[in-house]
């Protein structure tokens, strides 16, 4: 099963889902849509998700929480569930080998770390979140942010509700150490849309920042 997380994806998503499809037959795909104003809603059902769409913007981790719910309770959820961004394009290809990492038993969840990355800031949101994790003994991580993201279905329903917004993967990972489960990372050649040094860039990072500190300060 995988969970897939967009708002105003529809530039990208055709290729997300098409690529999931590929590497990942049979798998039952579930799209967390966050109230998007494109398209986004409709491409995931002609290619096939179950579409979840919260009512307003209410941010990512309550839409992939409730899409999370959603697939616990129909009874859908297979062995291991991927969790994953709507704009990975083709690159979503790789994916399947966190899902194998999973399934051979080397992990309980295995996070995708990006292998090049392009865009960006000056790295601040992303040294607070490993600064966290590293005030939590024995827990490290190079990619505390990603939320690409393969894990045991068993886990998922321990890991819920997700904290609010951008908090969500550091959350998950910190709430994931403390219960013991082991967590690996893997370089893997993915791409996704850039948010550059510009004012738009800059406010979505600010909003990652906030979010992930509101995460932490809750769980210290």
């Amino acid at each position: 099963m995988a969970l897939v997380a967009a708002r105003n994806e529809q530039q990208r998503l055709p290729a997300t889902l098409a690529a999931l499809r590929r590497s990942l037959p049979g798998a039952r795909v579930w799209l967390a849509d966050d109230a998007s104003t494109d398209d986004t809603a409709a491409i995931g059902e002609r290619h096939g998700a179950c579409v979840v769409s919260t009512r307003t913007h209410s941010g990512k981790g309550a839409a992939m929480t409730l899409a999370a719910r959603r697939a616990l309770e129909s009874g859908a959820a297979e062995a291991t569930v991927l969790l994953c961004d709507g704009d990975l394009g083709a690159s979503a290809l790789h994916l399947a080998e966190l899902v194998a990492i999973v399934q051979r038993g080397e992990a309980e969840i295995a996070v995708g770390a990006f292998a090049l990355r392009r865009g960006g800031g000056f790295g601040l949101t992303v040294g607070f979140a490993r600064l966290a994790l590293a005030r939590a003994p024995g827990a490290r991580a190079r990619a505390p942010l990603s939320g690409q993201r393969a894990l045991r279905a068993g886990a998922l329903g321990s890991l819920l509700p997700f904290a609010d917004g951008f908090g969500m993967e550091l959350a998950m990972t910190l709430d994931a150490h403390r219960a013991g489960m082991r967590i690996v990372e893997r370089e893997l050649p993915l791409e996704h849309r850039e948010h550059g040094r510009d004012v738009a860039g800059f406010v979505h990072r600010g909003r990652q920042l906030r979010d992930i500190a509101r995460a932490y300060a809750r769980r210290r």
